[in-house]
């Protein structure tokens, strides 16, 4: 069971490749996503118990040196980050969405995870950077109170990081929206 994870923003992609490798074989951890994000950036992320993900992304650090950009470990994730991350969660219908706009690719996952901690709200994405300039950008779904207490969760729990761009609620979007967004 995944119980933690670990994420690392590089400024070389070549370095970053390396320092992947060397997370890789740190500690046990599984590999979720190493990408090459907007601009000219790459992403590293691994999940596992705490213990292994906390070796792993110091191995990582370590390796990276004065190309990491920012690290961050979420100890006890939420599950339904992993299948936001790929893009397969499922969802029957959407009452109200929520949507946060983020600064970077970990602040989207971080953003991600608190909101669905905060309340009664579905994960739909956590999308991080790719033609987005190094944003993030998190999209969440339930009833229209929960989807506004999971966004004022956001906004308080990362306002100190000055991460969070924007984010709206839309009630009751349309169809059409919705086809284009998922």
């Amino acid at each position: 069971m995944k119980k933690s994870i670990g994420m690392i923003e590089y400024r070389s992609i070549a370095k970053a490749m390396e320092s992947t490798d060397i997370m890789m074989k740190a500690a046990n951890v599984e590999l979720i996503l190493s990408t090459p994000v907007c601009p000219g950036k790459y992403v590293s992320i691994v999940s596992g118990e705490v213990g292994a993900v906390e070796s792993a992304i110091k191995a990582g650090k370590l390796a990276g040196g004065i190309f990491v950009i920012e690290d961050y470990i979420i100890p006890n994730v939420n599950e339904e980050v992993f299948p936001a991350l790929s893009g397969t969660s499922s969802y029957e219908r959407i009452d109200s969405l929520g949507v946060i706009e983020t600064m970077s690719a970990i602040t989207s996952i971080m953003a991600g995870d608190i909101a669905v901690k905060a309340g009664n709200v579905r994960l739909i994405e956590i999308r991080i950077a790719r033609g987005l300039g190094g944003k993030g950008f998190v999209l969440i779904s339930g009833e229209l109170a929960t989807v506004n207490s999971a966004l004022r969760s956001c906004e308080e729990k990362l306002k100190d990081t000055g991460s969070i761009v924007s984010s709206v609620v839309i009630a009751s979007p349309t169809k059409d929206l919705i086809a284009a967004i998922v």
